[in-house]
């Protein structure tokens, strides 16, 4: 069977929408080259992190709270992050559909037999190609409303 045939579309089409809506956010700030090169390296840490095996990020969790000093800053950390989602909902939100396309699509291509570098490496060219498609969509329709 062809690769593309095996892909789980449905949920890389979810992740294609769910950057796009990212580009075309960054693209309507007019958001200068670095704060895109941020970003892009953001989706490549973002979508390394969602495709590490649960095992590696269990052993390195330990490490965070096996003192009492560390397992206060976790918590300090964590409120702090709670109160910037309430300051930020609308952010908070957008950030956690893209979480939840991303493991939808792990998910979906792991179980239909793709490799972890192999889901890497799909989930990425969907991500940056949803980020270009957002700023490409932003720039098409900017340019025929004006």
């Amino acid at each position: 069977m062809s690769i593309v045939k095996r892909l789980p579309w449905i949920s890389l089409v979810l992740v294609l929408l769910s950057y796009s809506t990212l580009g075309w956010g960054l693209s309507e700030t007019q958001a200068p080259l670095y704060v895109w090169i941020t970003f892009i390296l953001t989706v490549l840490v973002l979508v390394a992190s969602l495709t590490v095996p649960w095992s590696a990020i269990s052993k390195y969790s330990t490490l965070l709270v096996r003192s009492n000093i560390r397992s206060f800053a976790v918590t300090t950390f964590g409120a702090f992050l709670f109160f910037l989602m309430l300051a930020w909902f609308q952010i908070f939100l957008d950030t956690l559909l893209i979480i939840s396309a991303g493991i939808l699509a792990r998910i979906d291509l792991q179980s239909v037999g793709f490799k972890q570098r192999q889901a890497f490496l799909i989930t990425l060219l969907f991500s940056l190609a949803g980020l270009a498609l957002g700023k490409l969509l932003h720039i098409s329709f900017s340019h025929s409303l004006s």
